[in-house]
């Protein structure tokens, strides 16, 4: 789950966003690796090169501010060509990405919030376009299969947790919500990138924006869990938000053969996956209420696993010894998680707030291990 709604800037906020990016002229490429460089602070987005060429790009960001941060590269509908979150301050990160010839934002969101300070880019010449090797269009291919595949599995268990609310079953309610969220978390990556969808479903609370209602804005799963786990209660607002949540999703699956599909967003995808076990499940703020949270965790590595698979092929070939600590770490990961439940066939894992403090410590080092290696991913698929 995006901690904060990411929506589409009118003309004027845009100009009033560029206007507040200091510095943000052309500078040279100080680290000499013709990658994009990226200085974020809490006022600023500073962009090295505001044209470049099409094809494959590295950008590294660097975080100068105080504040947590992210990075977007954004369509002009705001969809998401790519993105890296939970930048800390003084630290950086690299993302590699597939950009065709056209226009774009670069978008930091200090403090993960609002619609961020946008710099517009553009993208020139043929790059991008060049025919991928078999392997990498299969793997794109059946990537596609899988997101629509659950998207199309999450409809009927979400149906059957919203008719469970609108029939005011509370207990057959509590069983339904966390598998109806199984498909969703195996490929939030997809989800997210439309921009809209993901805040109408998976916010929580502490996620809406400032101004913003709780008791008229806050919609999705989330504002169900609470009636449901902390409250208690199904009201006939929770009914209508059920409804509400099954039209989202629907929406949802709709969009889903409509998502840009490249071997480096199937990467990055990855990554962003581990950080939201990393930023949500493991700190157990992701499901506060039903402390489900190791559901979501299995589903973000199966999605994850996912895509690492698919590209598997070329990723071994192109960088054996990063396959080879792939492998280990997602074997160790899984082993682990298998301790939380007593059937593996199943998804019925240990309520969270029955995690000590040294086994989410272990969970965490665990999801760190992981993640390292899965960072170099996208640059290995495009090597």
């Amino acid at each position: 789950m995006r901690p904060a709604r990411l929506t589409v800037l009118t003309a004027a906020a845009a100009v009033a966003a560029l206007t507040a990016v200091t510095g943000c002229a052309e500078k040279s490429d100080k680290s000499g690796s013709g990658a994009i460089q990226v200085k974020a602070t809490d006022t600023a987005c500073e962009v090295s090169k505001t044209e470049f060429p099409a094809g494959k790009v590295t950008i590294e960001v660097e975080n100068k501010g105080s504040k947590v941060t992210e990075l977007y590269v954004l369509f002009p509908d705001d969809r998401i060509v790519a993105e890296r979150e939970n930048i800390g301050p003084g630290t950086k990160a690299t993302i590699t990405a597939e950009i065709k010839a056209g226009d774009y934002a670069f978008t930091c969101k200090p403090g993960m919030k609002g619609d961020g300070i946008r710099t517009q880019v553009k993208a020139t010449g043929k790059g991008g376009t060049e025919k991928r090797s078999p392997e990498l269009d299969a793997a794109v291919a059946s990537y596609r299969k899988y997101v629509q595949e659950q998207a199309d599995e999450t409809l009927p268990k979400a149906k059957a947790f919203a008719d469970a609310v609108k029939a005011g079953d509370l207990e057959a309610a509590k069983k339904a919500y966390a598998p109806s969220r199984i498909g969703w978390e195996r490929t939030e990556p997809v989800a997210e990138s439309f921009g809209d969808i993901d805040p109408k479903v998976d916010v929580r609370e502490d996620g809406l924006e400032a101004g913003q209602d709780p008791a008229k804005d806050w919609t999705g799963w989330h504002r169900l869990e609470k009636s449901l786990f902390q409250e208690n209660k199904i009201d006939d607002n929770d009914k209508k938000l059920a409804d509400t949540l099954i039209a989202d999703l629907t929406e949802w699956q709709k969009k889903v053969g409509q998502a840009e599909i490249t071997p480096t967003s199937m990467a990055n995808g990855a990554k962003e996956l581990l950080d939201e076990v990393a930023t949500g499940k493991v700190t157990g703020e992701e499901e506060r209420y039903s402390h489900t949270d190791l559901v979501d965790f299995k589903a973000n590595v199966e999605g994850a696993q996912k895509s690492y698979e698919l590209l598997k092929t070329v990723t071994a070939k192109n960088d054996p010894e990063l396959a080879k600590q792939l492998d280990t770490q997602f074997a160790a990961m899984n082993t682990l998680l298998d301790k939380y439940r007593a059937d593996k066939n199943t998804y019925e894992f240990t309520s969270y707030d029955k995690v000590g403090e040294a086994e989410r410590k272990e969970l965490s080092d665990a999801v760190s291990a992981l993640g390292e290696p899965l960072s170099k991913l996208a640059a290995a698929v495009v090597k």
